[in-house]
């Protein structure tokens, strides 16, 4: 069972409906993604378009981000004890994302290429909605800790990817990188980098220094603290190091940025795995999914160092080596999101629930809100499904492992939606439609009048 942290201020989270709201759109995603990525198993020439980069951004900019998105409007203002600067932004990211990535994927689906521009500028435009919304909040957190260095680090990548990103949809129809000193696949590798590394690892990295703390009731010592340092400068000014490479094709550059960022993520491992060893609670769903990312994180960075070395600008060595995509997005970031989520929509679900009946009467604790069972079953299939992926990917082996592998991620997804679905229609004080639709007539408080509560 979980108890509510002690280090942080529920008081200052946002309304339920923003963050549930961003995790229920980003699974519509996830599971679109999830759909997509067995159909292109199947026949990669089923659809006229590029299937396998609708496929990525459905999994990368829809689901993932999009719950970043919604995680971090949660996390940061509850972690740092200030209010979140706007509820109105906080919506309208998610919608301006949502219509952007939808215009984007199916114009990547059709082939009609010359919508392209237009998907990515809405995109863009909530993704920086989102920067400024976050940003204007974490200005009124100072002095900034680990996760809020990490935090804002993040929102600045955000920044970089998206503005390449929208200079890549441009080039589908317009030659606007032929007097430039890049070409268009060096910004497309750029821009990736700056996505999966400079954005989602950092994020990630920021949240596990606070989550891998709070939930196992440990803390870091010894060699830990020699590892923080070490990750919050190497980590950054390797993603930069990297992407520059890959943006200018200096590969000399490119090859610093690659072992820094290997090294610096699996050291990250051992202070995880450090964590998960010394933890003081009972296992959960959660430290099980920890558990698969620690041993992806650490498989993934002692597989790619020698390719990155060699072959730092190859268009196949983008996610590591040749294979690893599998193993980055769904073993490394897959497990950290799913796992994290086992706990943040319980988590804000108890708090606007039951928090206010402690101590009054009998309440059900934050880990008793999901079905352990289904908890389980999704694990063991997301978990045996990624397995065959990898292998499928990795190791050459017949097409028919790689469509058993996306059939039973994709069963992990269902029954972990359905999970987090149950736990919303149980507990939550709101009903579902009541989370997608309603509109917020509360009066707006902007950080500048509300003043962080942290001593």
């Amino acid at each position: 069972m979980s108890a509510i942290p002690g280090a942080i201020d529920p008081e200052q989270s946002p309304p339920l409906t923003i963050p549930l709201r961003h995790f229920l759109v980003g699974l519509v995603f996830l599971l679109l993604g999830a759909g997509l990525g067995a159909l292109q198993s199947l026949d990669g020439g089923l659809l006229p378009g590029d299937g396998h980069l609708a496929y990525v951004h459905l999994l990368l900019a829809g689901w993932i981000c999009v719950t970043i998105m919604g995680a971090m409007t949660q996390f940061v203002p509850v972690w740092s004890g200030v209010v979140l600067h706007s509820r109105r932004l906080a919506t309208a990211q998610l919608w301006m994302v949502s219509v952007g990535l939808i215009a984007l994927v199916v114009a990547l689906l059709v082939g009609a290429y010359g919508w392209l521009p237009l998907g990515g500028l809405v995109l863009l435009a909530g993704f920086w909605l989102f920067v400024y919304n976050l940003g204007r909040t974490l200005l009124v957190a100072r002095p900034w800790d680990i996760t809020e260095r990490h935090f804002t680090l993040a929102l600045g990548f955000f920044l970089l990817l998206t503005t390449l990103g929208a200079a890549l949809a441009a080039g589908f129809t317009r030659p606007i990188f032929r007097e430039l000193p890049v070409t268009q696949g060096s910004v497309r590798m750029a821009h990736a980098t700056l996505a999966l590394y400079g954005t989602v690892l950092m994020t990630i990295f920021g949240a596990l220094y606070q989550l891998g703390t709070m939930f196992t009731q440990s803390s870091l010592h010894g060699i830990d603290h020699w590892i923080r340092r070490f990750e919050a400068t190497g980590f950054p000014v390797g993603v930069l190091a990297l992407a520059g490479g890959r943006l200018f094709e200096l590969e000399a550059l490119a090859q610093v940025g690659a072992m820094l960022v290997v090294l610096t993520v699996l050291a990250f491992s051992l202070l995880l795995a450090r964590r998960l060893y010394e933890a003081q609670v009972p296992w959960t769903p959660m430290l099980s999914r920890y558990v698969v990312l620690t041993v992806a994180m650490a498989t993934w960075a002692l597989w790619s160092l020698p390719t990155w070395i060699h072959r730092p600008l190859a268009p196949d060595t983008l996610f590591g080596p040749p294979g690893a995509f599998s193993l980055f997005v769904l073993g490394i970031v897959g497990f950290v999101v799913l796992g994290t989520l086992y706990h943040i929509i319980p988590f804000i679900i108890w708090v606007h629930r039951y928090s206010d009946r402690l101590g009054l009467e009998d309440v059900p604790m934050i880990d008793d809100l999901y079905d352990e069972r289904i908890a389980v079953a999704d694990l063991v299939c997301f978990t045996a499904g990624l397995a065959f992926l990898v292998g499928a990917d990795g190791f050459a082996v017949p097409g028919p492992v790689s469509v058993l592998g996306s059939v039973l991620v994709t069963a992990g997804v269902v029954l972990f939606g359905t999970n987090m679905l149950l736990v919303i229609r149980r507990h939550s004080p709101h009903s579902l439609p009541g989370i997608v639709s309603e509109r917020f007539r509360t009066t707006e408080r902007v950080s500048g009048d509300s003043g962080s509560t942290r001593s």
